[in-house]
């Protein structure tokens, strides 16, 4: 059974409560040929506790709208509100500390830092967001299988095991808001439903909101509701 698509209502009228808003958002590149549109007029909304898969062709600008969403980028003009709050109106240290305590993002390349072992990874973003909990830690160690692997480094794990590492990461200082760029694509398609699965069962635990960027229709039907991205316009799947 698919997943139902997602609402395309304007995401100013939809209600504050909702954990994640965005209004109008517009994004483009500067080009020899002059500016390049990636994201046109892009509205959407994601409540808490809801998973929302983002799927659209390379070049879309599937992974630039949740790098907008993760205050990590700047858009030219609308707005995006995290729990309320318009993200483009903080200043830079504001907008770093809404990275470290409310923002968990998962990226394809796994990103762990290679001088720290697996213990010291899962503990990274929860001590710099001064939300390191060892029992949660503990518990997010034994449901991603990774109590044998604790003192080992990124390099002596396989893709697999270097992704539930970068999940419990991000999951570790409990986020509000977890984003995921293509977090199976360098996984095989068994890995990648695995590490889907303990995703998806830990976000309904912890109740953040998810949402994931993907090429695959079938990792889409997992989640509970799908846009679909065309041409940098949010279009009906």
């Amino acid at each position: 059974m698919n997943a139902p698509t997602v609402s395309l209502a304007r995401a100013s009228d939809a209600p504050a409560a909702l954990l994640l808003r965005v209004v109008n958002l517009q994004k483009s590149y500067a080009t020899p040929q002059g500016p390049l549109p990636v994201l046109k007029d892009v509205n959407l909304s994601l409540a808490a506790r809801e998973t929302l898969a983002l799927m659209g062709e390379s070049g879309s600008g599937k992974s630039t709208l949740l790098h907008l969403i993760g205050a990590l980028d700047h858009a030219d003009s609308g707005e995006i509100f995290i729990d309320g709050v318009e993200t483009a109106r903080l200043r830079e240290n504001a907008r770093a500390a809404l990275r470290r305590e409310t923002v968990g993002v998962v990226f394809q390349q796994f990103n762990l830092i290679a001088s720290l072992t697996v213990a010291e990874n899962l503990a990274f973003q929860a001590r710099l967001a001064g939300r390191y909990d060892a029992d949660w830690q503990m518990r997010l160690t034994e449901r991603l299988g990774l109590t044998p692997l604790l003192s080992r480094y990124p390099e002596q794990l396989s893709g697999g095991q270097q992704q539930r590492v970068a999940v419990g990461r991000a999951l570790a200082a409990r986020p509000r808001l977890l984003l995921a760029d293509e977090p199976t694509g360098n996984l095989d398609e068994a890995t990648g439903d695995a590490v889907l699965a303990l995703t998806l069962d830990l976000v309904a635990e912890t109740g953040c909101g998810f949402l994931m960027v993907t090429h695959s229709a079938r990792l889409a039907a997992r989640l509970s509701r799908r846009a679909v991205l065309e041409a940098g316009t949010l279009a009906d799947s």
